[in-house]
């Protein structure tokens, strides 16, 4: 096949960035289609008068997008393509209310944003097709108050392969996010004017539902292992919530020391243990850590998952698993409340794991995010070395990095003069000014592993 693409030497955008994009596109258009063979490394290079090295980074992220696959002694080619109607443009939303001129943002280090141009968008609307081909009238209706049954019996199956987690269908109740799963755990266990123990920092999306919601929280801070449990047994809570296998934001284990102790804590008295189980599915240096559920003899531990970060957050799909005393305790409470997550996108989750596609999904996923993860730490240390010191880099989407000396607000404005936008880590302390001035956070999730090199070339630049 003949390349008419013009690469310019002279402009900033590497040689290999610019031939990457120009493939892609032309995928993306159309005018590459599925089965074309393309031009070897050696060839293209000759013709294009660039090193291999250039030709072979471009086929690599495109290989690793999924845009071209490579077959053993067979060359390059062009892979089939999901028909993805997706935007795949992040969302930006600045947590500080600042002004950003989005039009001159390249490179957004978000947290919370996944690699939409990774989602199998043809066998999810096969599966929505599938729901509805059924002709079932409820799913046009308001659904099971503990949401749809088949789900929760997938769940439960997928969870104990996955989780080591043994628990019944009737013990699973579907949320519409994990805010929602925290304002029926609140009402549940009539938690206003109650006292809460929270991991200090942790996620403020959970913080401000209990606030909201009447609770008094009692920070807990945090030790290289996790929570501090004597801390805890001083505030006189009998509920705590905890991300035990990856702290949100530090990114801590909590030991297994700590883990018995914590449920020697809540054994102790009518206490219970919220786990958020948040991102489990992607770690990159160990085998996933088994949740405290799966050591919950006793029955204590309130266990929240979501589809938010292994699916789509768009979906609205979490879920929780009561303990057997509170899952009599909702039938009774909260029998009057309708199901929050639309029946026919459960209806379409549920084909979607019976078929397998799931776990496929996720297996996937998994190496997607590891090379992106990948990436990021490689350009860190490529590009900034041992001028900052990275945190919680061992799993999830988002890792922070500590830029010693230096003020969070000058980091980022002198990223935004290189079109890069970075996010501070201080809304996740209960006292903001708690946080130190120098922590960064970086999202990777949304992405690609061209973007993330980019990106942190320019931070590092602008900042060293």
């Amino acid at each position: 096949m003949d390349f008419i693409v013009f690469l310019n030497k002279n402009l900033k955008q590497p040689l290999y960035f610019q031939l990457y994009s120009y493939i892609k596109k032309e995928i993306e258009a159309g005018s590459l289609v599925a089965g074309v063979k393309m031009p070897p490394i050696r060839q293209l290079a000759i013709h294009l008068r660039v090193s291999k090295t250039t030709i072979e980074t471009a086929y690599q992220q495109l290989v690793a997008e999924g845009y071209l696959e490579s077959r053993a002694k067979s060359g390059i080619w062009v892979s089939p393509q999901e028909e993805i109607g997706l935007a795949t443009q992040s969302i930006k939303h600045e947590d500080d209310f600042s002004v950003v001129n989005e039009a001159t943002v390249r490179y957004n280090f978000e947290y919370g944003d996944i690699a939409v141009e990774s989602f199998p968008i043809k066998k999810w609307k096969r599966s929505i097709n599938e729901a509805l081909s059924t002709g079932r009238a409820d799913l046009l209706l308001y659904g099971e108050r503990q949401g749809s049954l088949a789900l929760r019996e997938e769940l439960a199956k997928y969870l104990n392969q996955s989780r080591g987690i043994s628990c019944s269908p009737g013990q699973i109740v579907i949320t519409a996010g994990t805010q929602p799963a925290i304002s029926t755990l609140c009402q549940l266990l009539s938690l206003s004017g109650q006292r809460v123990a929270f991991e200090n920092p942790g996620y403020d999306g959970v913080r401000t539902v209990f606030a909201n919601l009447g609770c008094s929280l009692s920070p807990v801070t945090l030790e290289e292992d996790g929570i501090n449990i004597g801390e805890l047994e001083n505030t006189g809570a009998n509920l705590v919530y905890v991300t035990p296998a990856h702290q949100f934001p530090l990114g801590m284990v909590l030991s297994i020391q700590k883990r018995k102790k914590l449920l020697q804590w809540a054994e102790s008295g009518e206490r219970f243990i919220i786990e958020d189980d948040y991102d489990s599915e992607f770690r990159y240096s160990s085998q996933p850590i088994p949740p405290l559920k799966a050591m919950d003899y006793d029955d204590k531990v309130i266990y929240l998952g979501t589809f938010s970060k292994a699916f789509m957050p768009g979906a609205r799909l979490s879920y929780i698993i009561l303990p057997q005393q509170l899952s009599s305790l909702f039938k009774t409470k909260l029998a009057n409340y309708n199901q929050s997550s639309p029946p026919l996108i459960q209806n379409g989750l549920e084909l979607f794991m019976k078929q397998g596609d799931f776990e496929r999904h996720i297996r996937k996923m998994r190496k997607v995010y590891q090379q992106k993860h990948r990436m990021l730490t490689a350009s860190i240390n490529l590009y900034m070395g041992n001028r900052i010191e990275m945190i919680g880099q061992k799993a999830g989407l988002h890792l922070l990095i500590n830029v010693d000396n230096r003020d969070f607000m000058d980091l980022k404005e002198r990223g935004l003069q290189q079109e890069v936008l970075i996010h501070s880590p201080e809304k996740f302390w209960i006292n903001r000014g708690d946080c130190p001035k120098s922590l960064v956070m970086l999202g990777f999730g949304g992405l690609t592993e061209m973007e993330i090199r980019e990106g942190i070339e320019r931070l590092g630049k602008a900042w060293f």
